[in-house]
């Protein structure tokens, strides 16, 4: 292949605007991933905090130790 055509293709590839939307769109995925990964540690910190909150403001659930009923019928 001669040099003139080299770098013929070279420019027209550099040129072409048919893959642009696709890199667009990854460096708005990656920005997106990099933003998520920034405010996931505080977030998940302060879920912790109101989980733990919540668990101490419920008694603890105990089973009950006898069966709960008499076994009879239902029928009067």
């Amino acid at each position: 292949m001669r040099l003139s055509r080299i770098f013929k293709h070279l420019k027209l590839f550099f040129w072409r605007k048919d893959g642009a939307s696709g890199i667009e769109y990854a460096i708005v995925a990656a920005m997106v991933a990099v933003a998520l990964t920034a405010f996931i540690t505080p977030i998940s910190g302060g879920v912790t905090a109101v989980m733990d909150k919540v668990k101490a403001a419920i008694p603890a659930a105990t089973a009950p130790t006898t069966g709960g009923g008499t076994g009879g019928s239902t029928n009067p």
